[in-house]
């Protein structure tokens, strides 16, 4: 069955950056699309960043400029590269496999999410 799993998740401080990773098995990496979505308690999930198999890219407009969302289809792996963080950003990050090769919809497959707070 298909699986991801992030990491890389943790604390730092306002203007710091924080790599998330997450390795997904189970089916066929490239030809999926790829999103990272995020939850802070008390609201709802939200996207924050998406990724076709073609690698075009789509980011939610409080994360342009700052994030950047990247795939290794050679290693099964998806990558939310976070800079500049702020204590906003703080929130439980999860990774998803959209059904097809865009991002649309509700993801099929979700990760057990890695926890992101930022410090102030």
């Amino acid at each position: 069955q298909v699986q991801l799993v992030e990491s890389g998740g943790g604390l730092v401080q306002a203007g710091g950056s924080l790599r998330l990773s997450c390795a997904a098995s189970g089916s066929i990496f490239s030809i999926y699309a790829m999103g990272w979505y995020r939850q802070a308690p008390g609201q709802q999930r939200e996207l924050v960043a998406a990724i076709s198999s073609g690698e075009r890219t789509n980011y939610a407009d409080s994360v342009k400029g700052r994030f950047t969302v990247s795939r290794d289809n050679a290693k099964n792996t998806l990558y939310l590269q976070m800079n500049a963080l702020k204590p906003e950003d703080t929130a439980v990050y999860y990774c998803a496999r959209y059904s097809g090769i865009w991002w649309g919809g509700r993801p099929a497959y979700w990760g057990q999410g890695t926890q992101v707070t930022v410090s102030s």
